[in-house]
C-alpha cells in the first residue's frame, strides 16, 4: 500500500527516455483529482550529484536510515529544474 513518506522502489525512465531500472523514491503525497496519481521524488546514491540547498541527504548516521530501507547513503532530489 502507497503512503505518505514510504520509500518505495519505481521504474524512472533514463534520460534518453529508455526503460529504467527500479530505483528508490520517496512518496511525498496523493495527488487531487480522480486517478490514482502520487507525487515521488528520486533518490540516488550518488552523492557527488547533490545540488546544496536544493536536495536532501540520508546517510547511515541519521536516526531513520535502517527504517528507510536504504542501502547506501542517498540524495533524495526534491526538485528538478
Amino acid at each position: 500500500m502507497i503512503s505518505e513518506g514510504l520509500i518505495t522502489l519505481f521504474k524512472f525512465s533514463q534520460t534518453d527516455q529508455q526503460a529504467g531500472k527500479l530505483r528508490p523514491a520517496l512518496v511525498l503525497r496523493k495527488m487531487p483529482g480522480r486517478y490514482d496519481d502520487w507525487l515521488i521524488c528520486m533518490i540516488s546514491s550518488q552523492l557527488h550529484q547533490k545540488i546544496q540547498e536544493l536536495d536532501e541527504v540520508i546517510t547511515t548516521k541519521d536516526s531513520d536510515f535502517i527504517r528507510s530501507g536504504l542501502k547506501l547513503p542517498s540524495v533524495i532530489r526534491v526538485s528538478s529544474f
